[in-house]
């Protein structure tokens, strides 16, 4: 039984019934019922042409439905002629799926739940032990997501920097339950780039590919937050790396710059250190000038703070903090650490501690507890 087949498989029949009438709630939903099928057929019986059976297969479920919901009547007066059995065609929709799943006037935690079902494949259970909530919750989200999205018709271009958005959320949940949500992620920007031109589309590829080569450093032994400067960079996958860069250099050569190729170069520039004192800061503050003036984000901003810390000194860090917000995610551990480099300990100290409390994740948390405790020592010594 080929479950990635059948994943992949997905996005493109949800396409063939919506084209033949099926609103998209009632589409996924046969399609996932099509899916329970297949995994009792196919092991003894697998089917020639696995995505003509299950569009036959999910139609029919589909018409099943409508049959017996006396308040959909007036549809099924339009789909009463089945289509014949047979090769479902070349013609592909996942594209317009992706911008679906996406749309507008979802919110970003039901656009992503949708995405990993109606293009991804991932079962409600998948998808909830992902996100750490009951499968009941999950599964109330993605209905509500699909009654909003169920009139929205496939026959417009959809907002590729949404989708990308989408995505980009989906990554960096990294890995819960049984779904490794960076992997799947990635899988999912290949194709799209594989069915869109975009400079950008390649650009959040590239972007994710250079960040997941290092994710064998990131934590150690004992499941430790490993900070980028200290990892072992041997645990790079170089693969991931060169594939990255490739794809980065090709996105840039259409000089049609974005953030997502501009954040990119940065994660390029660190995996091109063969250690983290040769990191060229000078130039990755240079890409974040331009993530600034592309974005204007204040987290752009706090990154930038750092790398002139780096490439300036740890004044000129601090400097580059004036004007933004104390409240930005991580501003606390960002400015506790350009304390640490211009020799106030006793205020790196403090900062760090502070920043634990509001840590978002319990490996940070526990990191900048470890880092209050490392410097109260020596202040102690």
């Amino acid at each position: 039984m080929n479950e990635s087949l059948l994943r992949e498989l997905v996005p493109a029949v949800i396409g063939v019934l919506v084209r033949r009438g099926a609103d998209f709630a009632a589409a996924e939903d046969a399609v996932q019922d099509a899916l329970v099928e297949a995994v009792r057929v196919w092991p003894e019986d697998p089917p020639r042409d696995p995505k003509g059976w299950l569009v036959t297969v999910a139609w029919r479920k589909f018409l099943d439905a409508a049959r017996a919901d006396v308040s959909r009547r007036h549809r099924e007066a339009r789909v009463e002629d089945e289509p014949a059995p047979g090769p479902a065609g070349a013609v592909d929709d996942t594209l317009q799926l992706y911008f679906l799943c996406a749309h507008p006037s979802l919110t970003p935690a039901s656009a992503v739940a949708l995405t990993l079902r109606a293009v991804g494949g991932l079962t409600t259970r998948q998808i909830a032990q992902a996100y750490l909530v009951p499968e009941a919750t999950m599964a109330q989200r993605i209905s509500r997501a699909k009654r909003t999205v169920s009139g929205v018709r496939l026959d417009r271009p959809g907002d590729v920097a949404t989708v990308l958005r989408v995505l980009y959320l989906v990554f960096n949940e990294g890995y819960s339950g049984d779904v490794d949500l960076a992997a799947e992620a990635i899988r999912l920007t290949r194709r799209l780039a594989a069915r869109i031109d975009h400079e950008e589309v390649a650009g959040l590829l590239a972007l994710m590919l250079l960040h997941h080569a290092r994710r064998p450093a990131r934590t150690g032994p004992d499941g430790r937050l490993v900070p980028l400067a200290e990892q072992d960079r041997g645990l790079w996958d170089t693969r991931l790396i060169a594939e990255g860069v490739e794809v980065l250099q090709a996105a840039l050569g259409r000089d049609r710059l974005g953030e997502f190729q501009a954040q990119a170069a940065v994660a390029a520039l660190h995996a091109d250190a063969p250690t983290a004192e040769e990191t060229d800061w000078v130039q990755i503050v240079e890409w974040y000038d331009e993530l600034v003036r592309l974005t204007g984000s204040p987290v752009a901003r706090l990154n930038r703070a750092v790398a002139v810390g780096e490439a300036d000194g740890p004044r000129a860090g601090l400097a580059a903090l004036a004007g933004l917000d104390p409240a930005l995610p991580r501003h606390t551990a960002v400015t506790a650490y350009l304390h640490e480099r211009d020799g106030d300990l006793a205020t790196a100290a403090r900062l760090y501690a502070e920043a634990a409390r509001t840590a978002p994740s319990l490996p940070e948390r526990d990191h900048l507890t470890r880092q209050a405790a490392r410097l109260n020592a020596r202040l102690r010594d």
